[in-house]
């Protein structure tokens, strides 16, 4: 069943728009940071790291997240329009199957999406000129936020089929972008999806985790996390089987 699912969420996306939109801000994120590095090369002196805070800044503390929020509500919204609930609960798979399926395919966007930033990240390096070597880091920040972005995507499936608004989980992922961004400032990063993001990919501070206890912490957490939404969005898709 799951398989089937999979299939069907595939075939929504292959002639859809999404993806364009999913190319462009990944695009817009270096291409910005690489303009603010350019012009501050006088203090953004630690070459691929600078260039990393720069990048890094706009993509994982805005653009990703806001990404991550808008793929989760398109993959919902078929499914709030006219009757089409009703008939995706009326259809020979498990609930289960459903929201996974919609986990999985997210999944894929998302390591395109990583990916394509990645790229593009050492594509502006090499065309700014830079000749030191890459940060040992690339490929933690890389699988990190990845694996935080997992998170942030169960969190914003669940609000998005909660929500029968395209617009009203973008604007939720927003606000606990900023909120994220506040519980990180103050040490409580590690209990907020949001701030895993940010925590992960190393975007306000390079060092990594301080110990191998706390990255073991950040996958506990990342995990816990991913496990008790999706189990809870499964619960409440068996107890709300039709919309009127």
């Amino acid at each position: 069943m799951l398989k089937r699912c999979i299939s069907a969420e595939w075939l929504k996306l292959r002639h859809s728009r999404i993806w364009i939109i999913l190319m462009i801000l990944p695009i817009i994120s270096v291409l910005i940071g690489s303009a603010n590095f350019y012009m501050n090369q006088g203090v953004l002196a630690n070459e691929w790291y600078s260039l990393w805070s720069q990048v890094g800044l706009f993509y994982g503390e805005f653009f990703f997240p806001i990404l991550i929020s808008i793929s989760c509500a398109y993959m919902w919204r078929l499914e709030h329009l006219n009757k089409n609930w009703n008939m995706m609960m009326t259809a020979p798979v498990s609930v289960a199957s459903i929201f996974l399926s919609k986990m999985l395919v997210v999944g894929i966007q998302l390591i395109f999406i990583q990916g394509l930033f990645f790229l593009l990240y050492l594509l502006g390096g090499k065309l700014l000129g830079l000749t030191s070597a890459l940060p040992s880091e690339l490929f933690e920040w890389f699988t990190q936020g990845l694996i935080a972005s997992l998170t942030i995507s169960a969190l914003q499936l669940f609000l998005s089929m909660r929500f029968r608004s395209f617009a009203v989980p973008i604007g939720i992922g927003l606000c606990f972008t900023f909120l994220g961004l506040g519980m990180y400032v103050l040490d409580l990063g590690m209990f907020f999806p949001y701030s895993l993001l940010t925590m992960g990919m190393g975007v306000l501070s390079q060092s990594g985790f301080s110990s191998q206890s706390d990255y073991v912490l950040f996958l506990i957490t990342n995990l816990l996390y991913i496990i008790v939404i999706s189990l809870l969005a499964i619960h409440w898709m068996r107890k709300k089987d039709v919309v009127a």
